[in-house]
């Protein structure tokens, strides 16, 4: 009996243990920054209290642009061109 919870719990630490590794190796695999992964263009940011909770480092984002949505972790922000503009004007 010993044997067999010594079994489930090794092998269940092992599977813990692949599952915690994967989602830090996926995690650092997401680009940084607020660009489209398929046009490059800028993204917005979506709320989702579900990604809020589990990835707080990590950003759900939507292209208006090609209907792309995903996850991209927080990083530098692309400025607007409107922004852009006006500070040129003035």
């Amino acid at each position: 009996m010993v044997e067999l919870l010594l079994c489930i719990l090794i092998i269940g630490g092992f599977f813990l243990l692949r599952a915690v590794l994967a989602t830090i190796v996926f995690y650092q695999l997401l680009p940084k920054g607020d660009r489209c992964l398929n046009c490059d263009a800028p993204t917005l940011r979506t709320e989702s209290r579900f990604w809020s909770i589990t990835m707080p480092g990590a950003r759900p984002s939507w292209c208006y642009e090609c209907g792309w949505h995903g996850l991209l972790r927080s990083g530098p922000l692309t400025a607007s061109s409107a922004a852009l503009t006006s500070a040129k004007v003035d």
